[in-house]
């Protein structure tokens, strides 16, 4: 099965702050995640309002992400750097 990948306003705002080449790298590592949503590299980090919330490490960075596989989406919600990314 496929996933749509979507991203919250919070994500893609920091996106569009990056550099254009680590943008690009982070968003070919996130297309991956298309087919396989919970890859060996992916690690579950809890819940959060009963969805569970996954982390997936993009070098430096870190994509903070939940999934429906029954509407097929995977949502996320967060990338940052990895000393920032677990701070609310």
């Amino acid at each position: 099965m496929m996933f749509n990948i979507e991203y919250s306003p919070r994500a893609k705002i920091f996106l569009e702050k990056l550099d254009k080449y680590i943008a690009k790298r982070v968003l070919e590592r996130i297309e991956r995640l298309k087919e396989n949503p919970v890859p060996s590299d992916a690690k579950f980090m809890g819940r959060d309002s009963g969805e569970k919330v996954f982390r997936y490490r993009i070098g430096g960075y870190r994509a903070l992400y939940t999934f429906d596989e029954a509407k097929g989406i995977l949502l996320i919600t967060k990338i940052d750097k990895r000393s920032k990314v677990y701070d609310e």
